[in-house]
């Protein structure tokens, strides 16, 4: 009987200590936060509840690193190779935001070092929102707006002989020329390519300094 109480003390002695020096070496796992701390806790501990933990712990600090290292380049090759190891990582949708900035930025330059109004539309069909898109649009308001009022005639074979002429010799500054309804029922007007306001003033003086009457308007369909 004697035998068996001690037996069973021993047992529980053994247990006691096992559990005192799992919570120990788990307090001192915590206390480094260091993936190697968790690491040693594991091989020590594989089978314990604390391992679970361990293994998270492990995940976010690798993952913290991999995120430090695509921060300290922030290129867009960076967070993307952050992307490529880690698609469901903490700072995954941060990695994809932070891209897409990138792209937007790139973008932006492009479209306006080339400076066209086809080049800034384009822009704003991609990205219509942000700073960037505030930007081109206050930029496509300085190319655009104004057209050159070139005739205002009835007869339709008139309009469009005049159209032809005028493209034909000043196509340069005023772009597309075209034939439209105007205000007063029967007259067709003879406009020129939606533009600028110093655009248009300089084609008109142009045009003018030839000799030809014309008129900058602004254009019907650009916001007041």
């Amino acid at each position: 009987m004697n035998s068996s109480r001690a037996t069973c003390w021993l047992v529980v002695m053994l247990l006691l200590g096992a559990c005192s020096s799992t919570q120990n070496d788990w307090n001192q796992a915590r206390a480094a936060n260091t993936v190697a701390g968790y690491e040693a806790f594991i091989d020590k501990h594989p089978n314990s509840p604390e391992s679970v933990e361990a293994h998270q712990q492990i995940a976010t600090l690798n993952d913290a690193q991999a995120w430090a290292q695509a921060l300290q380049a922030n290129t867009p090759e960076s967070l993307q190779s952050y992307l490529q190891q880690r698609p469901s990582g903490l700072h995954a949708e941060e990695a994809r935001e932070r891209i897409s900035s990138f792209e937007r930025m790139n973008a932006w330059y492009a479209a306006s070092s080339v400076g066209s109004t086809d080049a800034l539309q384009a822009f704003l069909e991609k990205y219509p929102q942000g700073e960037e898109a505030n930007r081109a649009r206050a930029q496509l308001a300085r190319l655009t707006g104004y057209r050159v009022e070139l005739a205002a005639l009835r007869s339709e074979k008139q309009a469009e002989e005049t159209r032809d002429r005028l493209q034909g010799k000043y196509g340069d500054i005023l772009g597309s020329v075209v034939v439209v309804p105007g205000a007063a029922e029967g007259v067709l007007r003879v406009l020129s390519a939606d533009m600028g306001p110093d655009e248009a003033r300089s084609a008109c003086t142009k045009l003018k300094e030839a000799h030809l009457s014309c008129e900058v308007i602004k254009d019907a369909k650009s916001p007041a």
